[in-house]
Formats: structure tokens, C-alpha cells, sequence
């Protein structure tokens, strides 16, 4: 029986058996383990998972020196230190493979729809007169697999002007190419 795209569960048919029943364990493990149910809430557990995907994709992606890996985790004692460094030795690889496949499957995206608002921030917490414009871009893009992915990102005038200035300059680049 094929997957029916959209019903519950359904993305587990794309894995070999074998591999769907690790799947299954790993799953069930993380909903009993109560290992780090004592340290973290689910809210706090969360972020912890957030905030490690982003260092890892972090130091593999900026290819950060070790001097620079050790001021990021210079708050941290020397054995949950040493042991991070032993995990993104060991894993590197693998990171920037994946790092490499997201980077493809971005790339390879179409653009399919779009929308925009303008917001104008008054004021913050600690500046009562800001008056700063910001864009909220949402778009969505058709990968090569027919999935369509939902984007939000919000920037300043500044980001702004970036992000047109680098569009521009990739049209001037396909426009070369023809």
C-alpha cells in the first residue's frame, strides 16, 4: 500500500523497516526517558535542542576556528566543553553534509507565492521613541519533490536593501548567462 501524503504517520513509509523501527524506539525513548525530564520542562527541553542545532550549524557552517568555538562555550565547565568538542569532531562530516543538502534543496526551490506586510515598531523596551520600519515576508517556494515549504522573515530597511541589492545582482548573473 503506497503512503497516502497528508494522513497521520504517513512519512514513516519512506523509511526501510529496519530503519523505521530505530525510528520508533528513538521516539518512545524520548517521550519515557525521565533522565532529562528532571533537569529540563518540555519548554526548556525544546530550546536546549534549538539552542545546540544552532551552534552546530553554526561552528560547521562559519567553519569557526577552535579559538572561536571555545569563546562560545568559555560559560560552560571544561567537561561539558571538552565533550562538545568531541561530538562536532566526531560528527563534523556529517553536519556539513547536511548543511550541504539543505543548501541544494533551498537552491533548487521555486519560488511560488508571496506576501507582504510593513509594520512600524514605536518603541521598545529600552528606547521609547524607535520608529523603526519592518518587513514580514512570507513566502512559500515548490521543492524538487513537489513539497511546498512556508518561509517568514522579517527584517529592517537595512536587511532590506540587502536582500534586493543580492537579488539584483543574481538576475545580473542569469542575465549573463543567457
Amino acid at each position: 500500500m503506497e503512503p497516502e501524503e497528508g494522513t497521520p504517520l504517513w512519512r514513516l513509509q519512506k523509511l526501510p523497516t529496519e530503519q523505521g523501527l530505530q525510528l520508533l524506539h528513538k521516539i518512545i525513548n524520548g517521550i519515557c526517558d525521565r533522565t532529562w525530564r528532571s533537569v529540563w520542562d518540555s519548554t526548556e527541553w525544546i530550546r536546549v535542542l534549538e539552542d545546540f542545532t544552532t551552534f552546530f550549524k553554526a561552528a560547521v557552517g562559519k567553519n569557526l576556528s577552535d579559538e572561536e568555538i571555545s569563546q562560545q562555550l568559555n560559560q560552560l565547565n571544561s567537561s561539558h566543553q571538552e565533550a562538545i568538542r568531541k561530538c562536532l569532531k566526531s560528527r563534523k562530516d556529517e553536519i556539513e553534509q547536511t548543511l550541504l543538502k539543505e543548501i541544494v534543496d533551498i537552491s533548487s526551490a521555486q519560488p511560488q507565492d508571496f506576501d507582504w506586510q510593513l509594520k512600524l515598531v514605536l518603541s521598545s523596551d529600552k528606547i521609547a521613541t524607535l520608529q523603526m520600519p519592518l518587513l514580514n515576508l512570507q513566502f512559500s517556494s515548490l521543492c524538487l519533490n513537489g513539497e511546498v515549504k512556508p518561509y517568514s522573515v522579517e527584517m529592517s530597511k537595512e536587511e532590506l536593501k540587502n536582500l534586493i541589492n543580492s537579488w539584483e545582482a543574481a538576475n545580473m548573473m542569469v542575465l549573463q548567462l543567457k
